[in-house]
């Protein structure tokens, strides 16, 4: 006889298919019309379906509690690097070179007074809190976070309104500086093993400052930054090696060169994790190794790559909906226990908003005007700069390292009872702030009446009939796409690559209305043609709407 199996494993399904599918069937509207994107839907149906409304979906009910907190760094470092080589190999080829003075900048100087702004609003906010817990909450937060930021710098919003120089450096120091953030977090740990070493006590010695001084050089410089940088080179180096050679051979088949990025993930991950090195720095390294001549991302263009964009997609799903499940909403306000309450926490997430990163931006945007070339540059990219789940990664490596020393100093204790509300809040609460940051700053610019950038236009060719339109693009007669500043560079010598000029109105053609219009006339340069006949690319007009010329001719 059949038997119904209600197992968490059938409920877990049941769930991620259906928000998948009823997600996917107005994806569009969300992400294009609305600027809402994957995190913060994500989050919220975790939270209506978790544990504190619904209760059909509760981590408690899969995970031991003293498993809970290694199947969240587990889930963590597995959405975040697969993620973060997906980010590296999509940058243009050699970027680290090309930018390096503006990677530094935001390694060293601005990461460093995040760290320091964070700790002072920790300290102005938590009770009961002393410098040395506080500093290590602020590197859980001091990263910017790889997954947010990705979608911000490759956001429809971004496409219209965000130059493309701004974009890179927002997605190359979001995969960066989450390894980065380890020295950060790793010299408060050493201080506090120095403590647990000498029975607990809160004053050390001048010999002992110096053991932990070597301690954090040692473990968080040497090994975990500069051994996870040279292996990230090396392994990406050899996969770049071997799949051009398997290419070269027509070994790989097109499905398997496409997934390649999430096996690379995969195994940098492991690998990484199996050492103890940075599995993030790794992973981002890697990825821009594979991609360091900008062959395999050509590639992966010209086999019409939608793979990795869905496995980005269902991690991000998955991620931040088991975030909205955990979120641990009784220990965000506790007055008798730890002194943190709903104000406090509130309190907290504005001034970190506003003093974490635009400071430090507009304190060191001198220093980069390749790529901040103005002030509301510089506020645009300290604004957003969020926080998710590369914080939860490193709170919960922070709370397996305290929990295997055993007997707690008091720093440790105060640190265990505020890092998982402070920076769980955090998180959340930047992802709801950003998450509709968005849709409100391209309210303010379609009201204030800003165009959309018109650069770097491609030619993009329209795979269906029921394909819509990509923000900020325009579709011409020939069924294609023509659209402007987009995250990827145009490649010189491709195929793709269109020059665009904008008519005057008075320039228009007598057949295309010259009042009350607000639709771009473009004429189009195009060293394209068609790519099917061979035929060479000429002139054309192109429009948003479609029309008719004095003779019939189609226009779209």
């Amino acid at each position: 006889m059949p038997t119904t199996d209600v197992s968490e494993l059938n409920i877990i399904a049941i769930t991620l298919g259906t928000f998948t599918v009823v997600f996917g069937l107005i994806a569009f509207k969300i992400k294009n019309v609305w600027y809402l994107g994957d995190a913060l839907p994500s989050v919220l149906v975790g939270i209506m379906l978790g544990p504190i409304a619904a209760r059909v979906l509760d981590a408690d009910r899969w995970i031991d509690s003293d498993l809970q907190a290694l199947v969240t760094l587990g889930i963590m470092r597995l959405m975040i690097g697969i993620q973060l080589v997906i980010a590296g190999y999509q940058l243009p080829k050699r970027y680290l070179r090309f930018r390096i003075r503006e990677i530094l900048v935001c390694l060293l100087p601005i990461m460093t007074l995040m760290w320091l702004a964070t700790t002072a609003c920790v300290l102005a906010t938590i009770p009961k809190m002393r410098i040395l817990p506080a500093l290590i909450i602020a590197a859980c937060v001091t990263s910017t976070d790889p997954v947010l930021s990705q979608a911000v710098a490759k956001s429809p919003f971004s496409d219209k309104f965000v130059a493309r120089p701004l974009r890179e450096i927002i997605s190359a120091e979001a995969g960066a500086n989450d390894g980065f953030a380890s020295p950060f977090l790793m010299l408060g740990i050493s201080f506090i093993l120095q403590m647990a070493k000498s029975d607990g006590s809160s004053q050390l010695s001048s010999a002992e400052v110096g053991a932990a001084l070597r301690y954090w050089v040692v473990e968080a410089l040497l090994y975990t930054v500069a051994l996870a940088i040279a292996y990230g080179a090396v392994v990406g180096y050899v996969g770049r090696k071997v799949v051009e050679y398997s290419v070269s051979r027509k070994w790989i088949d097109s499905e398997s060169y496409l997934l390649f990025p999430t096996a690379l993930g995969l195994f940098v991950v492991g690998t990484c994790g199996a050492i103890g090195t940075s599995d993030l720095l790794a992973c981002f390294i890697a990825g821009c190794a594979l991609n360091w001549d900008g062959r395999f991302h050509a590639e992966t263009k010209r086999r019409h790559d939608e793979v990795n964009n869905c496995v980005d997609v269902l991690l991000s799903y998955g991620g931040f909906m088991f975030i909205g499940v955990t979120l641990p909403w009784d220990q965000f306000h506790q007055p008798d226990i730890t002194g943190i309450t709903w104000a406090r926490l509130i309190g907290l997430g504005f001034i970190v908003l506003i003093f974490r990163r635009i400071p430090a931006l507009l304190v060191c945007c001198k220093m980069m005007p390749a790529v901040v070339q103005n002030w509301k540059e510089a506020v645009f990219m300290g604004y957003f700069g969020p926080i998710g789940v590369g914080a939860i990664y490193y709170l919960e490596h922070t709370q397996l390292m305290l929990l295997s020393l055993g007997m707690a100093t008091q720093d440790e204790q105060d640190l265990l009872l505020a890092l998982t509300p402070v920076v769980y809040f955090l998180a959340f609460f930047s992802i709801v702030v950003h998450g509709l940051s968005i849709p409100a700053l391209n309210a303010a610019y379609t009201f204030c009446g800003t165009e959309p950038l018109k650069e770097d236009a491609e030619q993009i060719r329209r795979r269906s009939v029921y394909v819509a339109t990509p923000t900020n693009a325009i579709r011409t007669e020939d069924g294609r796409f023509i659209a402007f500043n987009r995250f990827d560079r145009p490649d010189d010598g491709e195929d793709s690559h269109v020059k665009v000029n904008i008519l005057p109105r008075f320039q228009r053609p007598s057949y295309l209305p010259r009042e009350n219009s607000t639709n771009e006339t473009l004429a189009v340069h195009s060293s394209l043609g068609d790519s099917d006949t061979g035929k060479a690319g000429g002139n054309r007009i192109v429009r948003h709407d479609s029309m008719e010329g004095p003779k019939g001719e189609r226009l779209v």
